[in-house]
């Protein structure tokens, strides 16, 4: 996975409740969280496994991705780069990668927190 060239990704799954949350509203999050107009990076990580991608797991979840990213897409001042693809197989990392963002208050669950 480290080395890029596995076409995998490193990503989070997300499981929700939709009578709780919208997947638009998570698809919103997302871009809230982090700059989908860095090709195949994200910050100091560089490679395809660190590119911007939503995984849909149907055609209303893809469209609803690809209407989000036309409505955010004005608060950029770099086209969007963030690719809309079908979910595929999820391959569970390590168990020292589970909770990476929960443990680490001071990054990114931090920042989503309030901390």
């Amino acid at each position: 996975m480290c080395s890029g060239t596995t076409g995998h990704v490193e990503v989070c799954q997300v499981t929700f409740d939709p009578s709780q949350v919208s997947y638009e509203e998570l698809v919103d999050k997302y871009f809230e969280i982090h700059d989908p107009t860095q090709l195949n990076r994200q910050g100091p990580d560089v490679g395809y496994q660190y590119r911007s991608v939503v995984f849909a797991h149907s055609d209303e979840q893809a469209e609803v991705a690809r209407k989000v990213i036309e409505r955010v897409q004005p608060r950029f001042r770099d086209p969007i780069v963030t690719e809309v693809e079908p979910a595929t197989p999820f391959w569970r990392a390590e168990e020292y990668h589970q909770c990476y963002l929960q443990n680490r208050s001071s990054g990114l669950m931090g920042m989503l927190l309030g901390r």
